[in-house]
């Protein structure tokens, strides 16, 4: 199977984790209107199964290092695919509720707490359980790179909206996604054995870890996304008859697009957790805030009726955000 062999490269990795996590959202601007979020999400849940097996029976089987995609699935303990299934259950949940808080308050009250809450929880258990880089300085760009996603919500209070959200709401969806999040890394990374060329017997390794978490992710819909469906945050109840009766792949695609690009940035990022650590790898990814407010700002052009005055607020929002991931990638060597 395909390893890294230097931090560099997992670094590089780490990079593509970051503009894959910031990038999937702006599929969802290429759905019909009309077409639900929770059924876009189901389409958004297949394509995180199609990539991991794709990975798998690639990436994951070619080669003479590790052991190859089938039959490290044979040899895995119940406690890894336990593991690594309960990280796709915990995901889903935590990323339908980021979804619910977005919707009914904005992205002003869900981004920086719920992505701060699980950048802060998550790299402290994931450096708990591999202690790998300078807890002084990772931790520093961390808190960094958490003052970029406060100033990034200062800077989306100032544009003008037509009208307010439930913001109480908001905050405690936006708190049970952040706690909830910060913790599906570290069931998927516990299941990995941190030594790819010779992975320990029962553990995973990352292709077959990303999958078992696609099959949970996919499999716990039917409970969490299922819910949203008859009883959703915004707009009309969405049914099963209405998923499968739309035949069009316009529909169906933007929802595949969106899982593809999310599931390679996990691939990424597990696959470089031999090298930079689970804590650096999943600290570095987290980064996607700051890709995610360039597509706002230069793309989507968000800010456009925002005051001058908020110009110095993304200037500050980026430095703060570069400052932090230039620091937790020097960590690892420091």
């Amino acid at each position: 199977m395909f390893i890294v062999n230097s931090y560099s490269i997992a670094v590089v990795l780490c990079v593509f984790t970051m503009l894959c996590w910031g990038s999937w959202a702006n599929t969802m601007n290429l759905k019909p209107k009309t077409w639900p979020n929770p059924l876009f999400y189901w389409d958004y849940c297949l394509g995180i199964v199609l990539l991991s097996l794709l990975f798998g029976l690639t990436l994951g089987s070619l080669g003479d290092q590790g052991r190859p995609f089938f039959q490290d699935l044979g040899q895995a303990s119940s406690k890894a695919l336990g593991s690594a299934f309960l990280g796709g259950v915990v995901f889903n949940l935590s990323n339908l509720l980021w979804v619910a808080a977005a919707a009914v308050a904005g992205m002003s009250v869900a981004f920086p707490i719920a992505v701060g809450l699980a950048l802060v929880i998550g790299v402290i258990l994931n450096y708990i359980a591999e202690a790998k880089g300078d807890p002084v300085i990772l931790f520093t760009g961390v808190g960094l790179v958490v003052l970029a996603i406060v100033v990034n919500a200062l800077a989306y209070r100032t544009v003008p909206v037509k009208q307010k959200g439930d913001t109480r709401k908001g905050i405690v969806l936006s708190v049970l996604a952040g706690i909830i999040m910060g913790f599906f890394y570290r069931f998927v990374a516990g299941a990995v054995s941190m030594n790819f060329t010779l992975p320990e017997a029962g553990m995973l390794t990352p292709y077959s870890a990303v999958f078992i978490f696609s099959v949970g992710c996919y499999l716990s819909g039917f409970i969490w996304n299922t819910y949203f469906m008859y009883r959703p945050i915004e707009g009309v109840a969405s049914t099963y008859k209405q998923y499968f009766t739309e035949t069009s792949l316009k529909v169906h695609w933007s929802g595949i697009l969106g899982g593809v690009i999310w599931a390679m940035g996990l691939s990424f990022s597990i696959i470089a957790a031999e090298q930079a650590g689970p804590a650096i790898s999943y600290g570095l990814g987290q980064g996607s805030t700051m890709v995610g407010a360039a597509w706002g700002v230069f793309v989507w052009r968000e800010f456009k009726l925002a005051p001058r005055k908020t110009n110095w607020l993304l200037l500050l929002m980026f430095a703060s955000f570069i400052a932090g991931l230039i620091m937790i990638t020097l960590a690892r060597n420091a």
